[in-house]
C-alpha cells in the first residue's frame, strides 16, 4: 500500500530519518515546537492575510478566536495542503483536512500550555487543469471543460461549472441531504468566483465550526516575506544545488518524487503560470515572448512579488516561512518529497515540520458490512491478493483443510526411508529414489491445486459475491479515497458524514481505518 520510503519512515528506519527533522510522535512535536520558538514568524502578517480572506465569509466564533490566537508566541499551526480540485476532487481531500483538525484537538489535550490552529493551505497556483478539473460520482467520471489557462485557482467558475452542479443534482437529488449539498455548491461556485474562492468557501462550509482556517497564499503581501529565497533562486540556483545533493543521497535506496530545476519559479499573470528559464544572461518565461535581463527580473520581483510562484521544490519552504507551523499532514508522495527538502530548510535556518502521514479510510454502509459478516470476511482479508484470498475462503467455507501438507510430510518421511534402504543395497540408487520423490511431490501439488479448483467451482457464487464486495470498496482496484468524491456521502448523510470522519480521525497514530456509516 505504501512505498518503501514511507514504510521505512513509519517503522523508524534510521537512514530515512536523516531526512526528517523530528520523529512523527509527541516527542517529535515537542522538538518541533522548541525549534519553531527560535524562528521569527511575522504573526501580524499571517493574521492580516486570514482576516482579509474571511471578510466576506462570516467566520465562526472558533475561527475568529483562532485568528486572534495566531498573534501569540504560544500558538502553532498544524497544516495540510492541496490544490483547488473542483468540488474537492477525491475523498482523501476530506480525510487530510479532518486529520489536521484531529491533530490540533489531540495536541491541545496533550500540551494544554499551547494552542494549535488547523490550517488548510490552498495550492491555488497549480496549473494542472487536467487533474484538477475532474471528479467521479456513482461510478461516473465528470470533467469541467474550460478554455481558461494559467493558475487553476485564478480561473473563474462559468457556465460549465453551473452545468456540472445541475448534473450533480440529477445524480444525487433523490438523497435526503442533496438540497443542502447543492445550495453549498452554488454558493461556493457562483459565476465569476475563482476556483480558489470556491474551494475556500466549500471548506469553510464543511469545517467552519471546527475552527479550520483556509489560507489563500496567492497574495503579494505574503510573497514579499519570501522575496529573499526567490531572489537566491533566480541568481544563484541555491535550491537546485542543495536539493540535488539531498536527492543523490536518497536515490541510492529510494525513488525520488521530485527533481529541482535551475530556477524553481513560475511567472504568474492572468492566463499564464509558466516556468522561468535562465538562458544565458536572460530570463525567459517558457511558452511566451516575455524576457527579462537580470536587473529587470529583480526589479519585477521587488515591485511585484505576487507575480512569482514557487514550484514544488520551493512551495514547502514558503509555507513554513509564513506560518508558525509545526506539523505538515500529507499523503505518501507528499511526505516523500518533503524529505528531499530538509537540507534546503537548514540552509535558510527555517524550522522543518514534523511530517505526518494523513489518515486513510474505506467507508462502507450497513448493507456492505452485513455482506462481510455473511461471507465471513475480515477487514484484513480485503487487502489480500486475490488467489490467496480465494483459496483461504474456499477452505474456510468447506469446513475442512483442502491441502495435502500431512500427505507431503508423510511422503518425505517415506522417501527418506526408501533412500536409506536403497542406498544400503546400491548407493547409486539414491538418486533414482530422489527423482521419484520429486515426481511424486509434484503430483501431490498438482492434485492439491485440482482439489482447490474443484472446491472453488463449487463455491463460485460465494467468491463472486466477494469480488463484487471488493469492487464496491476498492473501485477500479484502487483505494476508494483515490477514486470517489465526498458528495454522494454528504448527499445521503449531510454534516453527520463530516462528523463521522472527524470523530474517527486518528492523530499521531498511523493506521488504515474501516468506517461503517449506518
Amino acid at each position: 500500500m505504501f512505498s518503501r520510503l514511507i514504510s521505512d519512515y513509519l517503522q523508524g528506519e534510521s537512514f530515512i530519518h536523516e531526512f526528517a527533522a523530528h520523529q512523527p510522535d509527541l516527542e517529535g512535536v515537542k522538538s518541533a515546537i522548541a525549534a519553531r520558538k527560535l524562528f521569527k514568524t511575522d504573526r501580524k502578517l499571517i493574521q492580516a492575510a486570514f482576516e482579509e480572506s474571511y471578510e466576506a465569509e462570516d467566520p465562526s466564533a472558533r475561527q475568529s478566536s483562532n485568528m486572534v490566537l495566531l498573534g501569540s508566541e504560544n500558538t502553532f499551526t498544524i497544516c495540510t495542503a492541496h490544490q483547488p480540485n473542483i468540488f474537492t476532487g477525491y475523498l482523501y481531500f476530506i480525510y487530510k483536512t479532518a486529520h489536521t483538525i484531529a491533530l490540533s484537538r489531540k495536541l491541545k489535550a496533550e500540551l494544554p500550555q499551547y494552542d494549535f490552529v488547523p490550517v488548510f493551505y490552498i495550492g491555488s497556483e497549480d496549473n494542472d487543469l487536467d487533474e484538477l478539473s475532474k471528479f467521479r460520482i456513482n461510478g461516473k467520471a465528470f470533467r469541467w471543460e474550460t478554455s481558461q489557462t494559467g493558475a487553476v485557482g485564478r480561473m473563474q467558475a462559468d457556465k460549465g461549472v453551473s452545468e456540472l452542479i445541475k448534473t450533480i443534482e440529477t445524480e444525487l437529488g433523490h438523497l435526503p441531504q442533496a438540497p443542502a449539498l447543492i445550495t453549498m455548491l452554488k454558493k461556493a461556485y457562483s459565476n465569476g468566483r475563482t476556483m480558489a474562492e470556491g474551494i475556500f468557501t466549500l471548506l469553510n462550509s464543511l469545517f467552519r465550526e471546527e475552527g479550520l482556517l483556509v489560507l489563500q497564499p496567492d497574495k503579494a503581501s505574503l510573497k514579499a516575506a519570501y522575496r529573499k529565497v526567490m531572489r537566491d533562486d533566480l541568481l544563484d540556483q541555491v535550491a537546485e544545488k542543495i536539493v540535488g545533493e539531498t536527492g543523490k543521497r536518497l536515490e541510492s535506496i529510494y525513488k525520488l518524487q521530485v527533481n529541482p530545476r535551475p530556477v524553481n519559479l513560475f511567472y504568474l499573470r492572468e492566463g499564464i503560470r509558466n516556468r522561468i528559464d535562465k538562458r544565458g544572461n536572460q530570463y525567459a518565461v517558457d511558452g511566451t515572448v516575455i524576457r527579462f535581463s537580470e536587473s529587470e527580473i529583480l526589479a519585477e520581483l521587488d515591485a511585484h512579488p505576487g507575480r512569482f510562484s514557487p514550484n514544488v521544490i520551493l512551495r514547502g519552504l514558503y509555507q513554513e516561512t509564513i506560518l508558525p507551523n509545526i506539523i505538515f499532514v500529507g499523503g505518501g508522495s507528499e511526505v516523500a518529497y518533503w524529505m528531499q527538502l530538509k537540507d534546503l530548510f537548514s540552509y535558510y535556518h527555517t524550522p522543518f515540520p514534523v511530517l505526518s502521514l494523513r489518515n486513510s479510510f474505506t467507508i462502507m454502509d450497513a448493507n456492505l458490512a452485513h455482506k462481510m459478516n455473511e461471507l465471513e470476511i475480515s477487514d484484513a482479508d480485503l487487502f489480500k491478493e486475490e488467489t490467496t484470498l480465494a483459496n483461504e475462503m474456499v477452505q474456510r467455507w468447506s469446513g475442512s483443510t483442502i491441502n495435502l501438507q500431512n500427505e507431503e510430510k508423510e511422503s518425505r518421511l517415506l522417501f527418506a526411508q526408501l533412500k536409506k534402504r536403497a542406498g544400503d543395497v546400491d548407493k547409486t540408487l539414491t538418486q533414482h529414489v530422489h527423482a521419484l520423490e520429486i515426481f511424486h511431490l509434484k503430483k501431490l501439488e498438482s492434485l492439491e491445486k485440482k482439489m482447490l479448483k474443484a472446491e472453488r467451482k463449487k463455491q463460485a457464487t460465494g467468491l463472486q459475491r466477494i469480488w463484487k464486495l471488493r469492487e464496491d470498496l476498492f473501485p477500479n482496484h484502487n483505494l476508494q479515497e483515490r477514486v470517489e468524491n465526498f458528495m454522494p456521502y454528504y448527499a445521503r448523510y449531510g454534516q453527520d458524514f463530516i462528523s463521522a470522519i472527524l470523530n474517527h480521525s486518528l492523530a499521531l497514530e498511523h493506521k488504515f481505518g474501516m468506517l461503517i456509516i449506518l
